[in-house]
């Protein structure tokens, strides 16, 4: 692992590229290019037949000169320091920042690269990368450029064990505030780690990183608790209070949330007569809060009525049955 410093003051973590990886990227690209090469050769050959011996010459040359080394840096500077080969084996060229190249480094790892790859088959470059301590070659070093690895393999997230029963909450009242992401990160990688650890190994690095827990939480650890069992107690307390704390943010969102769309509704809502209304008693959440399900909201009917005046109900002629519609008020003659 390299760690750049940007001109931000940021630290970047990027794993340089080997010499196996770059050899065969770079073998990759020598091959796509080559073949190119003899294509554009063929066809130049073909093509001034006719001319002199000096112009066929000079047209060799330019094609060399277009194709072997105008070629990569033309295509580094358009891909920001992706080549086929590279891309193929998951590397790219950045500069010494982190940042992406230009054409002047492009132009330089190309110009190097014709001597140290071409000319000496590669001899010159694979000392060089092996030399180094980041694995660049001449080319990267006068171009200050890196070769970095894009496709990083992710390992599996290990289980952090739990800690005893009778260590659950017993840390509740520690400050935490104060404990570095550093600390935090080396405390669970020794977690779930440390069965593959030797055993006295293992108990002194959790010794260590005990006493640098309670350096930094300013309450020492208990006397008689295991170290191991005391780091993964106070691990345990710290998800748990992320958990509170998402669960409180998520609570107060969905509270926004109902203050800014649940105020409003039965004046506009457009409900008729019989038109069932939702309980206001009936809890409110939002689609994204936190917690389990609500349960069903009960609905209350709106009350009917009675039918007064312009509602009246007036008997059908000839019928039984009353007549459901809207009344004039005035019964008709017996």
């Amino acid at each position: 692992m390299s760690e750049l410093v940007t001109g931000e003051a940021v630290a970047l973590e990027l794993r340089p590229a080997r010499l196996p990886s770059r050899a065969l990227g770079v073998l990759i690209d020598l091959v796509v290019a080559v073949t190119l090469y003899i294509v554009v050769t063929i066809a130049v050959v073909a093509s001034t037949s006719s001319l002199d011996e000096a112009a066929q010459i000079a047209l060799s040359i330019a094609a060399f000169l277009l194709v072997l080394v105008g070629g990569p840096i033309a295509v580094e500077t358009l891909s920001h320091g992706r080549s086929l080969g590279k891309l193929a084996c998951g590397l790219r060229v950045v500069r010494d920042d982190g940042g992406p190249i230009r054409f002047r480094h492009a132009l330089v790892r190309g110009a190097i690269g014709t001597v140290e790859i071409l000319m000496t088959f590669g001899v010159v470059a694979c000392i060089a990368s092996l030399v180094s301590a980041r694995g660049r070659r001449l080319g990267d070093v006068f171009a200050g450029t890196l070769v970095v690895r894009e496709r990083v393999p992710t390992s599996q997230v290990g289980f952090v064990p739990p800690p005893p029963p009778w260590l659950s909450g017993r840390f509740s009242a520690l400050d935490l505030s104060a404990v570095p992401d550093g600390l935090w990160l080396a405390i669970r990688q020794y977690l779930t780690r440390m069965q593959q650890l030797d055993p006295q190994v293992g108990w002194a690095m959790a010794e260590r990183l005990a006493s640098d827990l309670a350096a930094h939480t300013g309450a020492p650890a208990p006397q008689g608790v295991p170290p191991a069992a005391y780091l993964a107690a106070v691990v345990q307390e710290r998800q748990a209070r992320e958990v509170r704390r998402n669960y409180a943010a998520g609570a107060a969102s969905a509270a926004g949330a109902a203050a800014g769309t649940g105020t409003g509704l039965g004046a506009d809502s457009g409900t008729g007569p019989g038109t069932p209304l939702i309980d206001a008693g009936a809890p409110h959440r939002a689609p994204g809060a936190y917690g389990p399900p609500p349960g069903p909201i009960s609905v209350t009917p709106r009350p009917s009525t009675p039918a007064t005046g312009a509602q009246a109900v007036v008997p059908h002629e000839g019928s039984d049955q009353p007549d459901r519609r809207p009344g004039t008020g005035f019964a008709p003659p017996a």
